[in-house]
């Protein structure tokens, strides 16, 4: 039984809110009667699909006021029900907060009304607010301009209150314990979950039933930070230049049959997940997937039979209930609806537990062990002893309404699928609703009789097409010479026929609503005492949800790696690619033309500086490591011929040289701020990738802020990718033992009127480029810029290198470093030798003797 969501008994009174937006009425527009002298409207009127809006989250935010930047977050996913309570520490840019905000991406945030000036809110300007809003709402207004941004009376924002809350309408499953004592004592995050359960059933209308609710603490500690900047230019789970196009990460690997899957496969991108043994299982179901071609097709025969199917909306449509009585039949109209689609899901699991069953992966069996739940039996047992048989929302019921042939077209408009909820519920269930069925019956009947009257009356061929707002009648354009007879009222061509009605139409339609109306209201009272009994066993629907969903998952990667030749990815600590490719690029270009690249990066060599004329791929190279670290991270083989990666706790990046404008900030200024979040952030296990850092100031400038924040880089021990057209970082860093350069080869020749003279060959390379002549000058060639500037570029140029170069002088520091470089690099070739090794003893030996030979010349070099 479905009860009001508060902790207290205690009225609640309401709360101030401003910029509240109303929805629309959605009341339909009356046409103007039509008449002879009238031009029939050709419009194309909206539709369900040309007006909804996509999932989002309501989210409740609550900073601490202490120096330590304590942010706690409840968000509430309005269609699928799901709640995550998120608790952590951020930093003065809040880089972690709004990562958070865009995994769970709000359509509305909740605020404690003292965080808005009065500039921000229209609420009782009685309350004392502060002179500014404070610098997380001034964030969270930047990142989501075009977010609402709501106050709520602080006194709603209560951790006792916030935790009864989630005890009461936490399901009852083997998590709950686990949710309870993580959460219970975060104040930030329960005091925020109060405000959101608020805001739900006063402003949102819903009341959800006891131990109905999704909810779970989301460890922060458990994912890869990636920040927004960074998702953008990898462009993970959408394209930079077109919103729409399937040119990301997340186009390439979405094959999901699921909604559900859909959403799991977006986070895992946006927040790996750095738990090693799950990854590696993960791994292990996918490769299973791939290896077992009859498991493969079971798979993916069983999820077809869930296309499009999202279990978290079903489940969200079952539990909720209005606090306030809607004087429509909508909400028992979707009430039955969602019990035919849940009667559909638990009859076509079975498929898909025979699917994976007798798996040889651990992850697979546990998927199989989640969907093989006894109680989603019972669920099947009772709703199949209220309900039809052949009633299902997708094609009309099995019991005829009328004997009249066109009244059975299961295509009129959606009449099938009404006439499956008016015959949802078995007979003699209640006699009031066989009573308001057999009216309604009667009521279509007249309307059919009402068409086939005029029909002969008129000498037309009129067929009747049911809408949502009732019948109307349809006639061919073709079957019509001349002007419709006089009492049609309504026209408009729609497809290639015209659409009317008349007044007697209108009638016998609102009778006939009005039947409809009753007995959907009747079959709801049944629906809704079947689902107080559902709701029990309602934590076997959520654990269904996320099996099927992690199933549909690992499905799709095992499909994308099957069509593109994906490989296993190996985690070692180390960073070793043989012949990666980048993964979107590669699904663009023609078969072979993507050149591959070669990665290496390990504790000797942690900071790579990687060099290269303009449009030589260094950008390309950056990507593409992100992108395959993002990949064998979320459980996906990459494409390669051999990878191995290291578990990061953050992906950092530097990628494009913009202006902010919104933000008031130049090229440089941006630059910084982000570098400054770098170095704020970076630990020994994050990847950091920067691309031309220093470009947007002077040459000396850019040199110097460059190498100090290499240093500090260095210092933290990151993985670090810095792609530079400063060649003189190569020489300020050679005293650091982990730097290693790098550069895009380029092949030069003669210059002709069809060639500018070089040749970009899209191959990473060792060490820093040999021939450092000037190659942008080459570069500018390509803009057709007068040849008078070009030799006078030249000229400057070469004088101030042949300055620079006559002040250049060996040193012994050089010599030093390189010693340095020497001895880690051995060391760190000793330790994988020793912890990974498989060779046999005397293939280990020759492999050890040729360290012992290349340590041997450098010191015969440098001493």
């Amino acid at each position: 039984m479905s009860y009001s969501a508060r902790p207290s008994s205690r009225p609640f009174t309401g709360y101030s809110v401003a910029n509240a937006s109303r929805p629309s009425s959605g009341r339909p527009r009356t046409a103007r009667p039509w008449t002879g002298q009238s031009r029939p409207a050709t419009a194309r009127p909206q539709t369900a699909a040309s007006t909804r809006s996509d999932a989002s989250y309501v989210i409740a935010v609550l900073e601490g006021r202490g120096v330590a930047r304590e942010v706690g977050m409840a968000a509430l996913n309005r269609d699928t029900g799901r709640v995550s309570l998120i608790q952590l520490a951020d930093c003065q840019t809040y880089v972690k907060t709004l990562h958070q905000m865009h995994i769970h991406y709000p359509s509305l945030i909740l605020v404690p009304d003292t965080f808005l000036s009065l500039a921000d809110a229209l609420g009782n300007a009685s309350v004392k607010r502060p002179t500014s809003s404070s610098l997380l709402v001034q964030c969270m207004q930047d990142e989501f301009p075009d977010v609402s941004i709501e106050p709520v009376l602080r006194k709603y924002w209560n951790e006792t209150a916030g935790f009864e809350f989630i005890n009461q309408l936490c399901v009852e499953d083997d998590e709950r314990a686990a949710t309870l004592v993580a959460s219970s004592n975060k104040y930030y995050a329960l005091s925020a979950a109060c405000a959101l359960f608020k805001h739900a059933e006063t402003k949102l209308n819903v009341r959800y039933a006891g131990a109905s609710l999704h909810i779970r603490f989301v460890p922060v500690s458990g994912t890869m930070m990636i920040d927004l900047e960074t998702s953008r230019n990898l462009e993970l789970v959408g394209n930079m230049t077109k919103k729409k196009s399937p040119h990301s990460l997340i186009g390439l690997l979405n094959h999901t049959y699921t909604a559900m899957a859909g959403r799991l496969l977006r986070v895992n991108l946006l927040s790996p997940i750095t738990v090693q043994s799950a990854i590696e299982a993960r791994l292990d179901a996918v490769e299973e997937l791939m290896q077992n071609e009859e498991t493969f097709h079971a798979v993916k025969d069983a999820l077809k039979t869930l296309n499009r199917m999202d279990f978290d909306k079903l489940i969200s449509c079952l539990i909720a209930s209005e606090a306030r009585i809607s004087p429509t039949s909508k909400p028992a109209s979707s009430r039955i609806a969602q019990i035919l689609n849940l009667r559909s899901a638990v009859r076509n699991i079975p498929a898909l537990q025979k699917a994976v069953s007798g798996s040889r992966s651990e992850l697979l069996r546990i998927v199989c062990e989640m969907i093989s739940d006894e109680r989603l039996a019972k669920i099947e047992k009772l709703v199949c002893q209220s309900l039809n048989e052949d009633a299902t929302p997708a094609k009309a019921c099995i019991q005829p309404l009328l004997s009249t042939r066109s009244l059975m077209h299961g295509k009129q408009g959606g009449l099938g699928a009404v006439n499956a909820r008016v015959y949802a519920v078995k007979a003699n269930c209640n006699r009031l609703l066989d009573v308001a069925r057999e009216t309604y019956k009667e009521n279509v009947g007249d309307i059919f009789a009402l068409n086939r009257a005029l029909s002969e009356e008129h000498g037309l061929p009129l067929t009747i097409v049911h809408q949502e707002t009732g019948f109307v009648f349809a006639l061919k354009k073709a079957d019509l010479e001349g002007e419709l007879p006089r009492g049609f009222i309504n026209v408009t061509m729609q497809k290639g026929r015209w659409l009317f009605s008349s007044m007697e139409l209108k009638k016998r339609n609102a009778r006939m609503k009005d039947a409809l109306d009753e007995t959907l209201i009747l079959s709801d009272k049944i629906v809704q005492d079947l689902l107080s009994e559902i709701i029990v066993d309602v934590g076997a629907l959520y654990k269904a949800s996320e099996a099927v969903a992690l199933l549909d998952m690992l499905w799709s990667f095992a499909h994308a790696s099957i069509l593109r030749n994906y490989v296993r990815p190996e985690f070692t600590g180390t960073l070793a690619i043989k012949a990666g490719r980048h993964p979107v690029l590669e699904s663009v270009q023609s078969p072979g033309t993507l050149v591959p690249n070669d990665v290496y990066c390990c504790e000797a060599s942690s900071f790579q500086i990687v060099q290269g004329p303009n449009m030589s791929g260094k950008s390309t190279y950056l990507r593409q490591i992100g992108l395959l670290t993002v990949m064998a991270m979320c459980g996906c083989f990459v494409p390669a011929e051999y990878a191995s990666f290291r578990i990061h706790d953050a992906l950092l990046t530097r990628l494009s040289n913009d202006d902010d404008i919104e933000k008031n900030l130049s090229t440089f200024a941006n630059e910084m701020a982000c570098s400054a979040m770098i170095l704020g952030l970076a630990t020994a296990d994050t990847l950091v990738l920067i691309d031309e850092l220093g470009r947007g100031t002077s040459p000396k400038e850019g040199v110097g802020i460059s190498h100090a924040i290499a240093e500090s880089l260095i210092q933290a021990k990151s993985f670090v990718f810095f792609a530079t057209h400063f060649h003189e970082l190569s020489t300020t860093l050679s005293r650091q033992p982990s730097v290693v350069n790098l550069h895009l080869a380029v092949q030069r020749s003669r210059q002709s009127a069809s060639s500018f003279g070089m040749t970009f060959q899209y191959r990473i390379m060792d060490g820093a480029p040999e021939d450092m002549d000037h190659y942008g000058l080459e570069t500018a060639r390509l803009a057709d810029l007068p040849q008078d500037v070009m030799d006078e570029g030249r000229r400057v140029a070469n004088h101030l290198s042949a300055l620079e170069a006559r002040r250049e002088e060996q040193s012994q520091t050089s010599k030093v470093a390189i010693r340095r470089k020497a001895l880690l690099r051995l060391r760190t070739q000793l330790i994988q030798a020793l912890d990974h090794s498989s060779l046999p003893d005397e293939e280990l030996e020759a492999y050890i003797a040729r360290f012992q030979k290349d340590i041997t010349k450098v010191l015969h070099e440098t001493v």
